[in-house]
């Protein structure tokens, strides 16, 4: 029997995203790369067929909007007060939903492989308590956290998160494992990450067609197939 999966996804309000690019790109870009990075996020978790369904975390009206379009849960953040603490709430939804595994990514990871993510969800799938922890592109920060069951460590996002996520699983007794699919390896935080997703989007096998557009890179008649071409 397939576990009950669900994705974790907490999303600040557009307004207040992505400071950190305001010395390398326009408010109204930035606010618009903010919204299309979830959009796509929040496409190729649909398209994943391991994940039942996505819990996402937000005050943010216009990604609530296309989480409910998306068929996903939202829950209202409403005392934003970061992201792990957004990714708990979660957790709690999760919880009462019956959920047996989470899967807490963020919404800047635009790039996102269903195929990669079905990869990563079957690997040791009747774990009955594991976290595995996919860092950023540097190695240093988390990018991905999957805990079987849902409340198997306390997320603690940030700075130097990957080696605290994995001494929170050793403190616990709960096995865990470092993965990097690909695609989720890249989060956009700075003008270097949004350089470097330029590039990767400019590939072939690239997806994201929403972060493309906004970006004005070519969209591959792939992309333009997955989201319905207007």
């Amino acid at each position: 029997m397939r576990m009950r999966t669900a994705a974790i996804l907490p999303v600040k309000r557009f307004a207040q995203a992505k400071q950190r690019l305001g010395a390398n790109v326009a408010d109204n870009l930035r606010l618009a790369l903010a919204g299309a990075m979830v959009a796509d996020v929040l496409l190729a978790l649909a398209q994943t067929d391991a994940i039942e369904c996505t819990i996402v975390v937000t005050r943010e009206v216009l990604a609530a909007r296309a989480a409910r379009e998306q068929g996903a849960i939202v829950v209202e953040d409403l005392l934003e007060s970061g992201q792990s603490a957004a990714v708990t709430l979660g957790v709690e939804r999760a919880l009462a939903e019956g959920i047996e595994r989470v899967l807490c990514i963020p919404g800047d990871c635009p790039a996102l492989d269903p195929a990669e993510l079905e990869s990563l969800l079957a690997g040791r799938a009747g774990a009955e308590r594991e976290v595995v922890i996919v860092p950023d592109r540097h190695g240093t920060g988390t990018n991905g956290l999957l805990l079987t069951p849902p409340d198997a460590i306390a997320p603690s996002f940030g700075p130097d998160s990957c080696e605290r996520h994995r001494v929170h699983a050793l403190d616990a007794g709960v096995e865990f494992r470092l993965e990097r699919p690909p695609s989720l390896l890249l989060d956009i935080d700075t003008g270097a990450d949004l350089r470097v997703l330029r590039e990767r989007l400019e590939g072939a096998s690239s997806r994201a067609a929403g972060t493309r557009a906004v970006l004005g890179l070519r969209a591959h008649t792939d992309a333009l197939s997955e989201t319905g071409a207007g």
